[in-house]
């Protein structure tokens, strides 16, 4: 990718953002091709550390626009004013573009936008008090690809309550493993309430 030109006016995180939305790294491998699909400002509160944008997202360009962000407004107690505010909530999932669709769902997220962008964008988030990480791929990332799974990481954190909360992906199709995971939404997702409401109290 050719690199950019900014103007003197444009600061070092404007210059990283318009970078990444001109991305064309793995335009090869995508099936849509090239459409980063993010949401950051440096005074977001909390991070919601996702997988890759669905075919609805992709043809959107809105995080979360889909079955899977109603889902998570409901377990966060959130407006969609509050989640789409960028200054409240930065939304990065590991891979920014569609990655296409396999035998089983959306294929794994392309690991190009993790090594080329992700800690430069972490770095523009000094404000966090909270980070929602959804699903497998992301856990990996944020907590170490150990033998844990992803079941294990959420109890864990129901146990110590910490600023790094891991979740499931609240695709519908993970509405079986809600279904075999009762306790999830009964007894985890009222504490996960009540940490956001805190988060974001002025």
């Amino acid at each position: 990718m050719k690199s950019l030109v900014f103007n003197n006016q444009m600061s070092a995180f404007e210059a990283l953002v318009a970078s990444i939305k001109l991305c064309t790294i793995c335009k090869d491998k995508l099936s849509l091709g090239a459409r980063p699909v993010f949401q950051i400002h440096p005074d977001a509160k909390i991070l919601i550390a996702g997988q890759a944008p669905g075919r609805k997202v992709h043809n959107s360009g809105i995080p979360f626009d889909d079955a899977s962000g109603l889902r998570l407004r409901e377990w966060l107690g959130m407006s969609i004013e509050t989640f789409y505010n960028p200054k409240v909530v930065a939304i990065l999932p590991m891979g920014f573009c569609y990655p296409g669709t396999g035998k089983n769902g959306d294929m794994a997220p392309l690991i190009e936008c993790e090594a080329t962008w992700r800690a430069q964008l972490l770095d523009q988030l000094p404000h966090l008090k909270m980070t929602l990480v959804l699903g497998q791929y992301a856990q990996n990332y944020h907590f170490g690809n150990t033998k844990q799974s992803l079941t294990q990481r959420v109890k864990t954190w129901q146990q110590n309550e910490s600023n790094e909360v891991p979740l499931p992906h609240p695709s519908p199709r993970n509405n079986i493993w809600l279904s075999k995971n009762r306790w999830f939404e009964k007894d985890l997702i009222p504490k996960l309430k009540l940490r956001v409401a805190d988060v974001l109290a002025p």
